[in-house]
């Protein structure tokens, strides 16, 4: 480069740049074009990190671009955006039917002889039998919105309590079913699980009690199993008190977050009996101002199914009442705030298998909403506690692989237990969790 700087300069310029001087030039030379391709580098490294600025790009560039940086910061707003996506226009849904004003509430045909019915049906499929190892097959139900949550951290709670829910049927025995569709879309909300049930207690002769469970419920005490023995003669089990019930007529003396359902004649008859507030609308609206006026402490909205549940009890006490237990020897409904700041004392003083105050059987976050954009609790308290629910039980579950969680706010796991190589000499942890735990409740882990 230096011969074809020369070249190009008078013959009386070059004889003034020889020497000491030329080489002077040379060196100021190179310095600039290091100067030029340092600048160059340096503003590369300025768009990719404080962003475009206008270098060259039109207004709608710049735009765009600062969208698809927000995208990818914020992948709720992804979700937000799948979840609103209209529907392909070649896709034609069927429009929803629209109801007969004139024609009462039905959640189906009329049936009048479903024990004969499902005797027969068991009677002719001997492989599939009401009872298991001489117990009653149960069929636990949950279920959730089929849309994301509005508040995409509550999917992640719904997938941890789902979790939940399959470790303690797994150690009993029991099936599960997991619903995400509206069976009937004027019974949504609330109501939802009227129609669900119903149609899994026809669906499923086999099954001798359908244990429904709401998705904000988990199972606290991984070892406690339901007495049913003593339910041989009830058809409906619901955590609640007779008092509060039959005769204060308080809408919260029993929660319908977690009861049982006998598969019978029974239990189709009192479905029909108290779907009939359910349907969304004038009927809801109307039917909530007679259970506001009728029952105890309930604020003003529209009809919820454990209020109906509990007018339908009071008024019909005769015909329902028999065969109705109300459970309140252990929590098959826990409320959480009056319960999740003990867990560290009941590790301390007591055991699993007690399904009680002192270790409660069912944690039920009424009122919390995780998947909603409302509540009635501050959402991060109830994230908070939630995470403490769920690693308070996973523990019970994890002691049996010798770990448990580093406290019950972490997600982290410590060792319990060393290795050995003869892992099947090691005492199951559950007997040594509660002795009276019996191995033949459990299926292979």
């Amino acid at each position: 480069m230096r011969e074809s700087l020369k070249r190009s300069l008078p013959w009386n310029t070059r004889q003034l740049l020889s020497g000491s001087k030329a080489k002077h030039l040379q060196k100021s030379f190179s310095n600039l074009k290091v100067t030029i391709i340092c600048g160059f580098v340096t503003i590369l490294v300025l768009r990719g990190t404080i962003g475009t600025g206008s270098f060259g790009l039109s207004s709608r560039d710049l735009s765009e671009h600062h969208e698809t940086v927000h995208k990818r910061k914020d992948p709720s707003r992804v979700l937000a955006q799948v979840s609103e996506q209209k529907a392909d226009p070649g896709e034609k849904e069927d429009p929803e039917p629209e109801p007969d004003p004139n024609t009462p509430y039905s959640l189906g045909p009329k049936i009048s002889d479903w024990n004969e019915q499902r005797a027969s049906w068991l009677s002719n499929n001997l492989h599939m039998p009401a009872t298991v190892n001489g117990k009653p097959r149960i069929l636990l139900v949950t279920g959730s919105q089929p849309k994301p949550c509005d508040n995409p951290v509550g999917d992640h709670y719904l997938l941890k309590s789902i979790k939940n829910k399959i470790d303690y049927c797994r150690l009993h025995g029991i099936e599960i079913f997991y619903n995400m569709a509206h069976l009937d879309h004027e019974m949504a909300g609330y109501w939802a699980k009227l129609p669900l049930l119903r149609k899994l207690m026809l669906a499923h002769p086999e099954v001798e009690w359908i244990w429904w469970m709401d998705s904000d419920a988990m199972f606290t005490d991984m070892v406690f199993e339901l007495p049913m023995e003593k339910y041989k003669d009830k058809n409906f089990i619901l955590h609640g008190w007779d008092e509060l019930v039959y005769n204060r007529k308080n809408w919260v003396g029993l929660n319908t977050g977690s009861f049982l359902l006998r598969n019978c004649q029974w239990s189709l008859d009192i479905l029909d009996a108290w779907a009939p507030m359910g349907p969304k609308g004038t009927i809801r609206l109307e039917a909530g101002k007679v259970l506001t006026k009728t029952l105890t402490g309930r604020p003003e909205f529209e009809a919820d199914d454990q209020s109906a549940l509990v007018y339908l009890l009071t008024t019909k006490r005769d015909e329902w009442g028999e065969k109705v237990f109300l459970e309140s020897s252990y929590y098959l409904h826990g409320y959480w705030a009056i319960l999740v700041e003990k867990y560290e004392e009941m590790m301390e003083k007591h055991h699993p298998g007690l399904g009680d105050d002192r270790w409660p059987f069912v944690t039920h976050f009424v009122g919390c909403k995780p998947c909603g954009s409302y509540g009635d609790y501050p959402v991060e308290r109830c994230l908070k506690q939630m995470e403490r629910a769920f690693n308070f039980a996973d523990n019970q579950i994890l002691q049996m692989y010798g770990f448990q969680h580093r406290s019950l706010g972490s997600t982290k796991v410590k060792r319990t237990r060393n290795d050995t190589a003869h892992p099947l000499e090691v005492e199951d942890d559950l007997k040594l969790l509660h002795p009276s735990f019996k191995a033949s409740s459990s299926v292979a882990l």
